[in-house]
């Protein structure tokens, strides 16, 4: 559903998450080069770990010493890149003692970085002998820094799943809230010595947040602002399409395949959400690894509805995108991540009346299984 609930983007590691548990806060959109106009979209992910085993200097789970020591990872990754040629992931550590965040509202400060539910900026920067030198970054080399205005304008409210009740209980093992499905951005980048324009009209961004004490697997995200119908051929300003999930772990029993999904087509959501079983609702999904292009296929239907969406992005323009979870293992090993994705979903009643065909681009896609 479409409904504004900012406290879910609210600070999440208390309790038994304090010691085996993240909270990200991701922001993706489009960015124009100020010197040649080409289009190119980046993300930027404030990203914390395991806050209640904090020490001085932030401890990586990668770090062969620490492996051998049994030390859990623990640390503010500020992590920021871009897709397309070249596409880079440049990470930057924080002790958790640096981080600074109250529990009563977004307002995140660290180093150089700050968040709030309105505005961001912040600086990374990782030369090339760090990210040779030091593998446990996870990182590639580059520069990068930013500031913008954020204006959430569409939310896809998983609703119940992440209310209060099931977040104290911590019901899942991985928690998700998207808050701005579209998001219009507006400011300046500086990628790797260029500038670039974020133009709110055409940034086509996305925020969200999960949080949680493990990842899953499989892992599939899928989020597009930049609809047209091939119907009418009219752009659709009011609209956005949202799927996550992948095999969600519920009060430590699998659920697998699952997907939570959300097609807001001008003024009207259309939802699968796998946990409002009262909607019949079915979903099946698969993703295909090729040499040149990526595919993505989904459908799913309720008691009222159906799509099928199929969707493409070029392999040489996306990333395998880092982490590593609280308990410090990385199994996400080929978790493909990107933004530059491109295609096609109907919409159809349940009797089979065709809605609408819209074409999605610049599309945030990304699919992974532990290896």
């Amino acid at each position: 559903m479409n409904k504004s609930d900012i406290t879910r983007d609210y600070y999440m590691l208390h309790g038994p998450l304090a010691k085996k548990g993240y909270d990200w806060w991701w922001h993706s959109f489009t960015a124009y080069n100020k010197r040649t106009g080409e289009a190119r979209p980046f993300f930027i992910e404030y990203f914390v770990c395991n806050p209640a085993l904090a020490e001085e200097k932030p401890t990586l789970g990668q770090l062969k010493e620490n492996i051998q020591l049994g030390k859990k990872p623990s640390y503010c990754m500020i992590m920021a890149g871009t897709w397309g040629k070249n596409p880079k992931q440049i990470h930057n550590f924080y002790s958790m003692k640096d981080f600074h965040c109250p529990d009563n509202k977004l307002d995140i400060t660290v180093g150089d970085c700050t968040l709030t539910e309105t505005h961001m900026s912040g600086y990374s920067k990782v030369s090339l002998q760090e990210a040779k030198e030091h593998p446990e970054y996870m990182s590639d080399a580059g520069e990068i820094r930013w500031d913008l205005e954020i204006d959430k304008q569409i939310t896809f409210n998983v609703g119940y799943g992440a209310s209060k009740l099931f977040r104290k209980l911590n019901s899942f093992e991985m928690f998700w809230h998207a808050e701005g499905i579209k998001t219009q951005y507006k400011g300046t980048v500086y990628y790797d010595g260029e500038e670039y324009e974020v133009i709110p009209e055409k940034s086509y961004g996305y925020a969200d947040k999960n949080w949680g004490g493990d990842f899953t697997s499989p892992w599939l995200w899928i989020s597009s602002c930049n609809i047209t119908s091939l119907v009418t051929g009219e752009k659709l300003e009011n609209s956005a399409f949202e799927a996550g999930g992948g095999k969600p772990k519920a009060f430590g029993i699998e659920i697998p395949r699952k997907l939570l999904i959300g097609f807001y087509y001008e003024g009207k959501m259309y939802e699968y959400n796998f946990a409002r079983f009262w909607n019949l609702v079915k979903i099946d999904f698969d993703f295909e690894e090729g040499e040149e292009v990526h595919t993505w296929k989904v459908n799913a239907s309720n008691k009222n509805s159906r799509i099928e969406l199929v969707l493409h992005c070029k392999r040489d323009e996306m990333l395998l995108i880092n982490y590593e979870a609280p308990n410090g293992k990385k199994l996400h090993n080929r978790l493909w991540n990107g933004g530059n994705g491109f295609g096609e979903l109907k919409l159809y009643k349940k009797d089979g009346t065709l809605i609408d065909h819209v074409k999605l681009e610049n599309t945030g896609c990304e699919y992974g299984e532990y290896c």
